[in-house]
């Protein structure tokens, strides 16, 4: 039974979500653009990283923050799944 929470814990995200996210955004997504698709406020994001409890992995290239695609389309299909009460 462990074995199967723990292998749904780590599911790769959707290739609809992934798709869908570097179809509309490229395969890195901004501050600005994250906030747009968490429906969050760019400040709220920028709030949350700073003390270490953004829910998706960001990284600085070029003094500019970015996620990875792949990361935010976990992240959402993750929200999915707590929803429906599978995670």
């Amino acid at each position: 039974m462990a074995d199967q929470a723990t292998a749904e814990a780590v599911r790769p995200p959707s290739l609809l979500t992934q798709a869908y996210l570097l179809e509309n955004y490229g395969p890195r997504l901004t501050v600005e653009q994250l906030a747009s698709v968490l429906h969050m406020a760019r400040n709220t994001v920028y709030n949350q990283v700073a003390s270490g409890t953004f829910a998706v992995s960001t990284y600085v290239d070029g003094n500019k923050r970015f996620a990875d695609y792949r990361d935010v389309a976990t992240y959402l299909d993750d929200c999915r799944g707590r929803a429906r009460g599978h995670a």
